[in-house]
């Protein structure tokens, strides 16, 4: 979820945690912001497009981290994807649940930072607006990678919102994170497309592909 001011604290590397946040009393109406119910039918489609470029084009397995309601889950599973979210909201998890109910897709509760997925492999792990809210990314990075099969890609989606006390991680310090592990690292602003959005935005939003 893009962070409220109020939600999160200052830490160091431009890394804010989000652990005040209670996503499950934000789960009825997580919904209703655009980017993330993604209702409205131009939100939709300039999403589905940016997930086209980034997942594989033959149907693979998508691990959806943070998956909140499974919206791009969704998009996802619709291309014939096979999705596992993972969320630690037990409301999240439900909703996401009733919104895939019939496709290819499982949602497990659990902590994106360890997913609970055993020994299971995934040729993409889906991370969007979660990693700033972590205080180690480095380490979880590292983590998620190791989820991945040979060639598979991590995908993230994040930024630095607000203006007055900005929380986030910008993308010179996600990119510098990933360069020591990762290869084919592909970086796409997303400040300027504001049909992904709903509206117009000023602050920091990007979307980080890469290989490991």
């Amino acid at each position: 979820m893009n962070p409220g001011e109020s939600s999160v604290n200052q830490c160091q590397d431009g890394v804010r945690p989000g652990g005040d946040v209670d996503w499950d009393d934000q789960a009825a109406t997580f919904d209703d912001e655009p980017d993330h119910g993604l209702r409205d039918a131009a939100v939709r489609e300039a999403w589905a497009e940016r997930l086209a470029g980034w997942l594989p084009r033959t149907p693979s397995d998508v691990l959806d981290l943070g998956c909140g309601t499974g919206s791009l889950s969704l998009l996802a599973a619709e291309w014939g994807h096979r999705v596992t979210g993972i969320d630690r909201a037990p409301r999240m998890v439900d909703l996401a649940r009733a919104k895939l109910a019939g496709r290819d897709a499982v949602f497990l509760l659990g902590d994106a930072t360890a997913p609970p997925v055993g020994e299971q492999r995934f040729d993409v792990v889906l991370v969007r607006h979660v990693l700033w809210a972590l205080p180690d990314p480095e380490r979880v990075l590292r983590h998620w990678s190791g989820l991945l099969r040979p060639g598979g890609r991590l995908v993230l989606v994040e930024g630095v919102w607000g203006t007055l006390s900005p929380v986030g991680i910008p993308a010179d310090r996600l990119t510098a994170l990933l360069e020591p592990f990762a290869s084919d690292l592909r970086l796409e602003r997303l400040s300027d497309d504001a049909r992904l959005w709903g509206r117009e935005v000023a602050d920091e939003r990007y979307a980080v592909v890469a290989r490991v």
